[in-house]
């Protein structure tokens, strides 16, 4: 069995502009150009409206699709639940349609179990508690929208006339995977109604554990696997981790150590990052995000695709 090409996306800095004060959309394109460029096959950002303050989503892929032609664009990750479902399912299509079709994919989360979290679902008036109910129910709706089905019977909404929204570009609609941790409840989940996995699994063995029990729950359904990477690269290891200490006080105003417990996190030179990353794609990540740990991102994104890119990719073939 040929072993699937391993695919490298970059995060776009929009929580980095939120931190510096500065919304100009401007260098945004400007970096989703340059990615494609560099040969990144796909482009995401996140999402947040008061937790981790950013531009939405839906608007800044829309505007990076305009200004590229073939990468790929997804979210790391949507909370989907902070919107309607009937509204996702439109502005997702409407993305889809937006970029050509073919080229999103919709990475989505509960919610992460913060006091700042449960503020932004209280602000639009959304339950924090149930929330991983409310998103797999999000999802089961999305995909009945996407299919041609006429109506959706859940535990929270009922909803009839779904065949009245438009279609999206690509049939079925586009990948949804879950961006997650490795919980037994966590995998079956992704096992029964995911696309792919986006976990930010801090080691690359509880990584491989956790695929495997993923693969063994599937039942023949094939799950794109993926990871969610942070990276600072610097050939003076002790001056990229604290450029990532920096940078994660100002991000979510925790230090390395505490988030390195449950997010993974590499730094060093162009080869320590390249084979950090490299032991996840042994144990079988195929689309790999890489989030830059630095406000300021855009030297380190050329560094990554001169040296940590084709490194990492040669090994996945090798895998």
């Amino acid at each position: 069995m040929t072993t699937p090409a391993v695919r490298i996306g970059a995060l776009l800095p929009t929580r980095e502009m939120a931190i510096l004060n500065d919304f100009s959309v401007a260098p945004l394109l400007d970096f989703a150009r340059r990615a494609e460029n560099l040969g990144y096959d796909s482009l995401w950002t996140g999402d947040s409206l008061t937790a981790r303050t950013r531009l939405d989503p839906f608007v800044v892929l829309s505007a990076a699709a305009a200004v590229t032609s073939t990468i790929g664009l997804g979210t790391a990750a949507l909370t989907a639940s902070l919107r309607h479902p009937l509204l996702g399912a439109n502005m997702a299509t409407s993305l889809d349609h937006a970029s050509g079709g073919g080229r999103l994919v919709l990475g989505l989360g509960a919610g992460f179990p913060m006091p700042e979290s449960e503020d932004e679902f209280t602000s639009v008036g959304v339950p924090f508690s149930g929330r991983v109910g409310r998103l797999d129910e999000t999802v089961r709706y999305w995909k009945t929208t996407w299919s041609g089905g006429t109506s959706h019977e859940g535990r929270l909404w009922r909803q009839d006339g779904l065949d009245r929204l438009a279609a999206p570009a690509t049939k079925g609609g586009p990948p949804v995977w879950l961006a997650s941790s490795d919980t037994p409840k966590v995998l079956a989940r992704v096992a029964r109604l995911y696309d792919g996995w986006l976990p930010f699994l801090p080691s690359a063995s509880a990584y491989s554990a956790a695929w495997e029990r993923i693969q063994e729950q599937a039942d023949g359904r094939t799950i794109t696997p993926a990871l969610y990477a942070t990276v600072n690269i610097n050939p003076d290891a002790g001056k990229a981790k604290q450029a990532l200490e920096d940078y994660l006080q100002g991000y979510y105003g925790r230090s390395l150590e505490v988030m390195s417990t449950f997010q993974a996190y590499g730094y060093g030179s162009a080869d320590d990052c390249a084979e950090w990353l490299a032991g996840y794609v042994r144990a079988g990540a195929r689309h790999i995000i890489i989030r830059i740990g630095s406000l300021d991102p855009g030297d380190q994104l050329e560094q990554l695709a001169a040296a940590v890119l084709p490194a990492v990719r040669r090994l996945g073939g090798q895998a």
